[in-house]
């Protein structure tokens, strides 16, 4: 793409200025002197990701048993994300989740996208739902930095980041996967404790 003199993009790169991150603070990181090439840098990019989402896209392992846990207990859930609406969308639906969601936030709709906590607090209002009833679960620093300023205790998974790199935006705790040991002592301690 000619950013920074044809010097490939590495993976820590990546993390630490891409990943979760709103497409306009990616154009501006990536083209600081040239903000409508970044852009359309990222329209471009965007585009390639729906491509290859809509071919390649897999649903983390333990989803569908985390979904049904979520659902059985009647619980009110939103999608709270910096995709664009169509990104957002083609994965919800690719993903089964379409009638799950009953709201889909998106960073560009809010007055700061994450890693500010804006998009948290317009889920916890549409849902009509207290902070000290919610839980997040995210896999990027912006996203869990979000939860955390929100006051939300915030699952972080390390399906697409480095461990330590998500201990950095201080999640409440980290899992592999939906399947983790972790995560369902978590959720069985809440199911005891749901009276208090």
């Amino acid at each position: 793409i000619g950013f920074n003199d044809g010097v490939p993009i590495t993976e820590d790169f990546f993390v630490e200025n891409i990943a979760g991150k709103h497409n306009i603070d990616i154009a501006k990181i990536l083209f600081p002197d040239d903000l409508p090439r970044g852009l359309k840098f990222c329209e471009d990019k965007e585009a390639m990701f729906r491509k290859l989402a809509s071919e390649q896209l897999k649903p983390i392992s333990g989803l569908d048993k985390v979904k049904k846990w979520i659902e059985d207990r009647g619980l009110k859930r939103a999608a709270v994300t910096n995709a664009p609406r169509e990104n957002a969308e083609l994965m919800i639906s690719k993903l089964g989740l379409s009638d799950f969601f009953q709201v889909v936030i998106l960073g560009d709709e809010c007055e700061r996208a994450k890693p500010f906590p804006d998009p948290y607090f317009k889920a916890l209002e549409m849902l009509k739902v207290s902070k000290d009833h919610t839980f997040v679960f995210e896999d990027s620093v912006s996203g869990i930095k979000a939860g955390v300023a929100a006051g939300l205790p915030v699952v972080g998974l390390t399906t697409r980041n480095p461990e330590h790199v998500l201990l950095e935006a201080n999640p409440t705790f980290l899992i592999k996967d939906y399947d983790d040991p972790k995560l369902w002592s978590a959720l069985e301690e809440l199911d005891k404790n749901k009276d208090a």
